[in-house]
């Protein structure tokens, strides 16, 4: 099973007083990148939260909130009389110089910084730190969920792309058979042309065929491409975090379908080519995706 790096997880806490909430959201990226915001009171927490995040996910940018907010407005709370007068003054002096409108200015004052004071951020207690770890890690498990919830979406997507290819592929095969004859027909109509009365000798000239229609022959490029689509699957359905190897194989997949679109020299196969082309660009953007 394929698991996505997109992933979230929320958990809510009420507890003295407090409501804590936690958020974890991750995406995509090539390493193992976190991002922690929380205030400054909890900093003790940052190895713990940094440890337990580590051990729950492998990869992707990472990005894990921790947010306070008072359930009851108690007295910890005093409003800043000096600097709020003096954002009074400064905003009705304004007002006046640009002939603005009256306006309730207190209402706007009380959104301005420090307009609020508090005597300072109470240390938290132990029963509140060990609340937080284990929110983080049940956000963890939201996000873990997520992630696996995604992933099989992912995996519905590529098989859907995948099985588009290989059925392209076996579209070939008739445009195949009519493009040679059509070649060989072609080489020999022009040489015949150029030799008019000369001798030639007959074995050399059908050799020089075969070896000429042997460079635009397809066909170990199509063996090759479907058996990267039979190992892409068979990654897919493997147990682990395989994003990077189905990464690999798509780029080998591509190299196939490049090759047989330079050596094709038919219309029909050239269509083909670029219909699978459209199918493995949509395959690479979701792999980038996968854990």
């Amino acid at each position: 099973m394929i698991y996505s790096m997109t992933g979230y997880g929320k958990q809510t806490l009420e507890i003295n007083q407090k409501k804590i909430t936690i958020e974890i959201r991750t995406l995509n990226s090539k390493n193992f990148d976190v991002n922690l915001k929380y205030p400054s009171a909890f900093r003790m927490l940052e190895t713990d939260i940094r440890n337990i995040i580590a051990s729950n996910l492998d990869r992707g940018k990472i990005d894990f909130w921790i947010n306070q907010e008072d359930i009851v407005l108690d007295n910890n709370y005093s409003l800043n009389l000096p600097l709020i007068q003096s954002y009074f003054e400064q905003l009705t002096h304004i007002s006046k110089k640009l002939n603005l409108p009256d306006t309730d200015w207190l209402q706007l004052i009380m959104h301005l910084p420090d307009a609020v004071q508090t005597s300072g951020e109470e240390d938290p207690t132990d029963e509140m730190l060990q609340a937080i770890r284990q929110m983080t890690q049940q956000a963890l498990d939201q996000c873990v969920a997520f992630r696996r919830n995604e992933g099989k979406a992912l995996q519905a997507a590529l098989t859907n792309h995948l099985n588009k290819i290989e059925s392209l592929l076996s579209q070939i095969q008739p445009f195949e058979e009519e493009r040679i004859d059509r070649i060989r027909e072609k080489i020999r109509k022009t040489i015949n042309e150029l030799i008019k009365e000369t001798e030639v000798d007959k074995n050399r000239y059908e050799q020089e065929i075969i070896y000429y229609i042997e460079k635009l022959d397809i066909s170990e490029e199509k063996t090759r491409l479907k058996s990267h689509c039979e190992y892409f699957n068979e990654t897919l359905l493997a147990d682990g975090h395989n994003g990077r190897k189905l990464n690999f194989i798509s780029q080998e997949m591509g190299r196939e379908i490049n090759t047989i679109g330079s050596k094709a020299s038919d219309a029909d196969i050239q269509r083909i080519v670029v219909l699978m082309k459209d199918e493995l660009e949509k395959i690479k953007e979701q792999v980038l995706n996968i854990l």
